[in-house]
């Protein structure tokens, strides 16, 4: 049966996807961050910053989807409100895994291949280590195949909307991903124990998938490999910005694990990984934004547009007062997670990238809107121009003045993404041009802020600065909205949790 634009835009599903994206990925963050102090005892500092480097590589395994996997939510969406969703989805999904998995199997053989000259020439790995290493990164490797099936399963899911299901599976599975290795730590003092149980969880997570995806793909089988071809002319140009930015991404704890050594790969790796959970809220808006979008571009473009809009603003409300408070005292706080010892390392680290994963996380909405659009080959192009400028300036920086030096590049970087995306997406989409505009006050006056916490000389100074530049940021927000939506913020400000009355303004 399928759906109107209207009804696949309609403020229940967007709110219903937006709060089990954020609960899918928010539960097993607050328990990722009560074990990581535990699990740095248990593992030491040198496998830690081995872990955090596997870690990488496990977002790194995620280009193998050929983005497949966000290419079959857009196309899917987009038919059915077509007229209703194409006779041979099922077949046309399983083309797209058998293919996946054979890509992906192609390159965890590839990577199988090249990890003895990874981890005994191109890392400092401590000679100790290489064996055990090598054995537990090529166990990593086997979760390929799993890693891009599971994205592809997780787009068709994500077409017909059912957040809710597929987070009730994926949680269980999220929380043996932190759990799991800390029990087997306790018998077993070795990453090649932790691998097993990360490819394990993954493997669960696969087949949890599969049977949530049977109901909607009922006749789920494989036809010619030609039929995929629309979703590669599409997937094609995700992939290489999935590509690029993960290059952008992981690419200085690399550097910095070659330039320098394994303890500072932690010192910047943990706090780094420490502000990208905030993806959880933006991510989690994005993901129910672009079917929602995909949907009624073509035929309702002030929707569209005001949907960019209020989920921008969302996203903004929701991610500035944390960054606020950890660009101010980051320090602090990571002393009270890890201790001081750490903190010393890495709590400039953490304040800088706090100022910077605020415009990351802003980022995702205009994305969202340019997939929408079919158009995610300017994000490729604009990537790919971040690449040629910030690589070499993070090495530059990382000489300069070490991780807090690749920090800083990492901030300049994500800023820049940020702004740029939004103009792309005014300038590709023209509806939604007059409101990506108006964002440039609120996105300056962010900056501001961020960098007065960044620079403040302590917690008095911070505390003084925060409120201040919060309620600046929220006067040039107020420009963006229109009547109606500024009459709903309004007690959305006194009341947070009340954001589907944002939604709702102005939506069909």
């Amino acid at each position: 049966m399928s759906d109107t634009a209207a009804a696949r835009a309609g403020t229940g599903r967007l709110v219903s996807g937006m709060v089990w994206n954020a609960l899918g990925r928010g539960l097993p963050l607050l328990l990722a961050l009560a074990l990581t102090p535990l699990l740095v005892s248990q593992m030491g500092l040198e496998r830690w910053g081995l872990f955090t480097l596997a870690l990488a590589l496990v977002g790194v395994f995620g280009i193998f989807d050929l983005g497949i996997g966000p290419a079959l939510t857009r196309g899917l969406s987009e038919r059915m409100t077509d007229g209703g969703e194409d006779h041979e989805a099922g077949k046309l999904v399983g083309t797209a895994m058998l293919a996946l998995g054979g890509f992906a199997a192609l390159g965890a053989a590839t990577l199988w291949a090249l990890l003895p000259w990874l981890m005994q020439s191109a890392l400092n790995v401590p000679p100790e280590l290489q064996e055990e290493a090598l054995i537990a990164f090529r166990i990593l490797a086997c979760a390929a195949p799993l890693i891009v099936l599971n994205a592809a399963l997780w787009g068709v899911l994500a077409a017909h909307q059912k957040f809710a299901a597929a987070n009730l599976a994926t949680i269980p599975v999220a929380v043996m991903y932190y759990v799991g290795p800390v029990i087997l730590l306790v018998f077993w003092q070795s990453l090649v124990g932790v691998m097993l149980v990360l490819v394990a969880c993954r493997l669960a997570n696969t087949l949890s998938y599969l049977w949530l995806a049977r109901p909607v793909l009922p006749r789920l089988s494989v036809g010619s490999p030609m039929m995929v071809l629309p979703l590669l002319r599409i997937g094609g140009w995700m992939t290489v910005a999935s590509v690029l930015n993960q290059a952008l991404l992981y690419a200085d704890r690399f550097l910095i694990g070659a330039m320098l050594t394994l303890a500072a790969v932690a010192y910047y790796a943990t706090p780094l990984d420490l502000v990208l959970r905030m993806w959880i809220l933006p991510v989690a808006i994005a993901q129910a934004l672009l079917p929602a979008m995909a949907s009624a571009f073509r035929l309702l473009p002030e929707v569209t547009a005001g949907l960019l809009r209020r989920g921008a603003l969302l996203m903004l409300l929701m991610t500035l007062p944390p960054c606020l408070v950890l660009a101010g005292i980051g320090d602090w706080v990571l002393a009270l997670w890890l201790g001081r010892d750490f903190a010393a390392g890495g709590g400039l680290v953490l304040r800088i990238l706090s100022a910077g994963i605020f415009f990351s996380c802003l980022a995702y909405a205009p994305n969202a809107l340019l997939d929408a659009i079919g158009r995610p080959d300017a994000t490729a192009k604009f990537i790919f121009l971040q690449v040629v400028t910030f690589l070499p300036l993070s090495a530059l920086f990382l000489w300069l003045w070490g991780i807090e030096g690749a920090a800083l590049a990492w901030a300049i970087r994500a800023a820049a993404d940020c702004a740029g995306k939004f103009w792309l997406a005014g300038r590709l989409y023209p509806a939604a041009g007059a409101s990506a505009r108006q964002f440039a006050w609120p996105l300056g006056l962010s900056a501001l802020a961020l960098a007065a916490m960044v620079l403040a000389p302590d917690w008095r100074w911070a505390a003084a600065l925060a409120l201040p530049g919060f309620a600046l940021v929220v006067a040039a927000m107020l420009r963006v909205l229109t009547g109606e939506e500024r009459a709903a913020l309004k007690p959305l400000l006194r009341r947070p949790w009340q954001a589907r009355a944002l939604l709702r303004s102005g939506a069909a």
